[in-house]
């Protein structure tokens, strides 16, 4: 949607590196934002972002104005999954993953990619996609590209743009708590009630509010009760006013 930072473009690298061409789409889409929510206010950056695609040799850049993708108020939408929208975000946003599966089913169709890449931070919104693609055989590969992070672990984000100084500081307890509970459940911890339940006090210490603190199956999303061999560790916060979302992958490396 814009407003690009090194997760995206790394997004751009991985294509070029696969492909023979990398196309960029970047549309603030409406659909996807509910009523209270930070369309009007979504940053948006487009001649920064044409310089920063330019450096990363970007070959094409799709930028159509909201009356090319949704030319009248009724149009055919897009409902994925059932079962990968009973969780994680989902739940805050109802709504939400409705407007991007629609929209991109609409950017898919109208460039035709052999491949597309989309960034792990928001994993929820990958999966459902991986989903769509397969489901709906759009015959394109997916690629899913690790997330990309500040030198202080916060996962790149352009809500980020939103945090001030203060907050800023302690938006890194997002992912701090997520590298936690990575460490112990790789080690062997089984007790996932306790660690969701000590991730979210100390969550509460540091942020303003918790929307979500889940351990949950990589592949349909289900929150788990026990743990498995890969499982995924996400969480939703505010920080001030801005919604902070990251995630990490958690394999066990010993029973």
């Amino acid at each position: 949607m814009g407003a690009l930072h090194e997760g995206h473009l790394a997004l751009v690298r991985r294509a070029k590196q696969e492909n023979d061409l990398a196309v960029v789409s970047i549309f603030v889409n409406p659909l996807q934002f509910g009523p209270k929510e930070d369309f009007t206010k979504y940053p948006r950056a487009l001649e920064r972002d044409k310089k920063l695609l330019s450096e990363a040799k970007t070959d094409y850049l799709f930028h159509p104005p909201p009356t090319a993708i949704y030319p009248s108020r009724s149009f055919t939408a897009v409902e994925p999954a059932p079962e990968l929208v009973q969780t994680l975000c989902a739940l805050f946003r109802p709504g939400h993953f409705r407007g991007v599966t629609t929209v991109v089913a609409k950017l898919l169709n109208i460039v035709q990619p052999d491949k597309v890449y989309f960034g792990a931070k928001d994993y929820q919104q990958a999966m459902i996609l991986k989903r769509m693609i397969h489901d709906l055989n759009f015959g394109c590969e997916f690629r899913l590209v690790p997330t990309v992070r500040e030198k202080d672990g916060l996962a790149m984000s352009s809500r980020n743009a939103y945090l001030n100084t203060k907050e800023r500081s302690r938006a890194a307890a997002v992912s701090q708590t997520l590298f936690w509970a990575r460490d112990r459940l790789s080690a062997g911890e089984k007790n996932l009630t306790g660690i969701k339940k000590e991730a979210v006090q100390f969550l509460r210490q540091r942020v303003d509010t918790v929307q979500y603190f889940e351990i949950v199956d990589p592949e349909n999303l289900s929150v788990l009760k026990h743990p498995q061999t890969k499982m995924i560790a996400a969480a939703a916060c505010f920080v001030g006013k801005t919604r902070l979302i990251d995630n990490v992958i958690i394999e066990k490396t010993r029973k």
